[in-house]
């Protein structure tokens, strides 16, 4: 355990923001699984309607640090080419 003053803060800081963390990539995670289960059922509106969402979350993810601008463009691009070849 830290003895000293800043280290004890950061400790507290970094379990803040650990926990923040995995608030969004669970939230992000969720909502890819939920455009993932629309392709699987080949609904093509539902999926739509998914992917917007999505989007959002992965972008607001990525604006706030959690994920790099290439990760959220790779996972952005599966998603959109999934949702795309539903016929």
């Amino acid at each position: 355990m830290a003895n000293i003053k800043s280290a004890k803060k950061r400790i507290l800081v970094n379990r803040t923001k650990a926990a923040r963390n995995k608030s969004i990539k669970s939230a992000v995670k969720t909502s890819m699984k939920k455009v993932e289960a629309a392709v699987a059922n080949k609904d093509k509106a539902a999926a739509e309607v998914a992917l917007k969402d999505a989007v959002s979350t992965i972008s607001k993810a990525t604006s706030k640090g959690v994920y790099h601008k290439n990760n959220c463009a790779r996972k952005v691009a599966r998603l959109a080419k999934a949702v795309n070849s539903i016929d």
